[in-house]
């Protein structure tokens, strides 16, 4: 039986939303409510659904960026709250959003985590160089400062920077967000070999149906905060009787995805908040 790499267990969150003129007024935002699942060690999981609907602030609750009000996180064996530091030790994180410093080239910023990491430098680059050769980065880029690249090559270069101290466990948040069709598929590729030659266990997030289908062993569906569904594709597809995982999700979340990850409904027109 395999062991378990990620436990969620009744797992929410809010957050205070300030109203009226002089924001004198408050209410409480459930970003996640009451979200359980779980990952097996080396199994690819993935969680669809629309933007707002509590994929990223699940990602940040794991990430230890996120404090949870309610439920607890075990993330290969190690408890959230409580082991922190330990979690931390053992993750790589991919945001669509990451941060760098955008002065400094790819080299420059990879070598700063790494050093951050206890790497050796000569190692850190060599490895950071293998990793952005297999994501199709050409290797004259690999000094260009970050505010020079464009947004698919910066998103490679935050993929490596999680990839460098080769963690047990990935959070990905929308990682192929930004780049194109080739590149994309470079990191599907890479991603499927990294998880079936190192059992690395990932968790993605995505509002991408067929990247999602074809990564990911089991699928959540996610929106509004809560996890509505989960199985595997084929799964999900009888569950609700549809023919492509898009029509399962509109069928049991209520809503579609638009190209953007937005929320839409079935007359295609935006759905109100």
């Amino acid at each position: 039986m395999s062991n378990t790499g990620i436990q969620v267990s009744h797992l929410q969150k809010f957050f205070r939303k300030r109203k009226g003129f002089l924001r004198s007024r408050s209410t409480e935002v459930h970003a996640l409510k009451d979200i359980s699942f779980e990952v097996a060690e080396g199994e690819t999981y993935g969680l669809l659904g629309p933007n707002g609907s509590g994929k990223s602030t699940l990602i940040r609750v794991l990430a230890t960026l996120l404090v949870p009000d309610a439920g607890e996180v075990r993330l290969l064996g190690h408890r959230i709250p409580g082991e922190e530091q330990a979690v931390r030790r053992k993750i790589g994180r991919v945001s669509v959003d990451a941060a760098f410093y955008k002065k400094l080239s790819a080299r420059e910023n990879l070598l700063y985590s790494a050093l951050l990491y206890g790497m050796d430098a000569k190692s850190a680059e060599r490895r950071a160089m293998e990793i952005l050769e297999e994501l199709g980065l050409e290797q004259e880029k690999f000094t260009d400062p970050l505010e020079e690249m464009s947004r698919g090559m910066q998103q490679k270069v935050a993929i490596t920077r999680a990839l460098l101290i080769n963690p047990p466990l990935l959070l990905l948040d929308e990682p192929t967000t930004g780049l194109d069709p080739k590149s994309k598929r470079d990191v599907q590729t890479f991603l499927e070999r990294l998880r079936s030659e190192h059992g690395t266990t990932i968790l993605l997030t995505s509002h991408d149906m067929a990247e999602t289908e074809r990564l990911c062993a089991r699928i959540g569906f996610i929106a509004q905060g809560s996890l509505i569904a989960e199985g595997t594709a084929d799964e999900l597809k009888r569950q609700s009787n549809a023919a492509s995982l898009d029509d399962a999700f509109i069928a049991l979340a209520g809503v579609a995805l638009d190209e953007n990850g937005k929320s839409a409904n079935g007359n295609g027109a935006s759905e109100k908040k």
